[in-house]
């Protein structure tokens, strides 16, 4: 056959190609390409490839500092394309003592992420060194990740929210150390930023300018969790991946009298959001109904 003759030496390969009739005449260019596209094929269906393109999918996680802490909400919902098909998903999860995560995006994706970080915690454990990562690390580490995954055209399809309190030393008092509070987000491509406020998904139009303007540097945590509370209400009237069952978790420190306060960090159990579909005369641009059908 014609793909059997040598190819190393060009003067034997013209001989062979001249004095072979029958194996020029078995040569197919259609046949060629027909074995090129199955072995492009055969690419397209790598198995190690984990997602293409989301499937299930959560929408908005929203986060917002308080003086000690963050609190976080998102809802329980996972769609499976337009539908409204996974009701109790958890979004929200602790990574360690001190740090939170919520995801948007493929759900197949995040619990990957999740082995990852559970993966990356057991190694600083067995490490028995004193030193234990805290939440600036973890997400400087899920930013590499992100971005790994980006260039290899491969991504995860999320967009996460890492939130976390840490115990630093004072650079003026070095026998003490002050609390410092974090919160950032990082996306599919890798792109990462710190904020006062974080909302991902369709939050980030909706959510995001309601946080920003609620936000003071002295707010409480039931403010902030007050705050969440209606912007997850405004989501769930106009996000249609949205739902009324939401979940709140926070990180910080409780503060008390004469003391720096102890570690909290906590996800409540889902709430369902009380919601109100009236709307009055001016809003319709008409006269209400009545209940009278006679006429």
């Amino acid at each position: 056959m014609f793909n059997q003759i040598p190819f190393q030496d060009p003067v034997m390969f013209k001989n062979a190609f001249l004095s072979s009739p029958t194996a020029v005449g078995s040569y197919s260019p259609s046949a060629e390409c027909i074995n090129l596209k199955a072995k492009a094929g055969s690419y397209e269906e790598d198995p190690r490839k984990r997602t293409t393109d989301p499937i299930v999918t959560g929408t908005s996680v929203l986060a917002i500092k308080y003086e000690g802490g963050v609190m976080m909400a998102a809802d329980t919902l996972a769609s499976y394309g337009s539908l409204a098909r996974y009701r109790n998903v958890q979004r929200i999860r602790t990574i360690s003592n001190n740090t939170l995560i919520g995801a948007g995006g493929e759900y197949s994706d995040f619990q990957e992420i999740m082995l990852t970080l559970d993966d990356l915690v057991r190694q600083d454990e067995n490490a028995n060194d004193g030193h234990h990562l805290q939440p600036k690390e973890f997400f400087s580490y899920l930013t590499r990740v992100m971005y790994n995954r980006r260039n290899k055209f491969d991504p995860l399809f999320n967009q996460l929210v890492l939130a976390g309190v840490s115990k630093v030393r004072d650079p003026v008092a070095p026998n003490t150390s002050t609390t410092q509070v974090f919160l950032g987000q990082v996306d599919y491509n890798g792109t990462y930023f710190e904020d006062n406020t974080i909302a991902t998904g369709y939050g980030a139009y909706i959510a995001r300018p309601l946080l920003r303007k609620a936000y003071k540097p002295k707010m409480t945590e039931k403010e902030a969790r007050d705050v969440l509370e209606d912007c997850m209400r405004v989501m769930y009237y106009r996000d249609a991946r949205a739902l009324n069952r939401v979940q709140f978790a926070r990180v910080g420190v409780r503060r008390e009298e004469g003391g720096s306060g102890e570690l909290v960090l906590d996800i409540a159990e889902p709430i369902e959001l009380k919601t109100e579909w009236r709307h009055t005369e001016k809003a319709l641009g008409y006269p209400k109904p009545t209940d009278d059908s006679s006429g």
